[in-house]
């Protein structure tokens, strides 16, 4: 089933497609950081897990990780998450600077 788009600029609006009012917009724009960043954090916190064991009190690196760290999730899903944090924090990055 075809449908017909029309294309509308910025500034033909002709009261039939109202643009948001500036309070809206921000609400709007701390929705969509507010979802990208808590799957930042959400990502940052699976990372840390995969420290867990191998790092006390957040600072301390036990010997046993001298020897080498591997992550129990297995490399390919840790920088899979790495990959993933970066993502997010790039693409809030640039939502906020407007970018997007």
């Amino acid at each position: 089933m075809a449908k017909q788009l029309t294309v509308i600029s910025g500034n033909k609006i002709g009261g039939q497609y109202p643009l948001p009012v500036p309070d809206q917009r921000l609400k709007n724009f701390r929705a969509v950081m507010g979802v990208v960043l808590d799957d930042a954090q959400k990502t940052w916190g699976e990372i840390w897990k995969e420290f867990q064991g191998q790092v006390t009190e957040g600072v301390l690196v036990l010997p046993e990780a001298e020897q080498g760290f591997k992550p129990p999730c297995g490399w390919p899903e840790f920088l899979e998450k790495m990959w993933l944090l970066k993502h997010y924090l790039d693409y809030a990055k640039r939502f906020a600077d407007g970018e997007v």
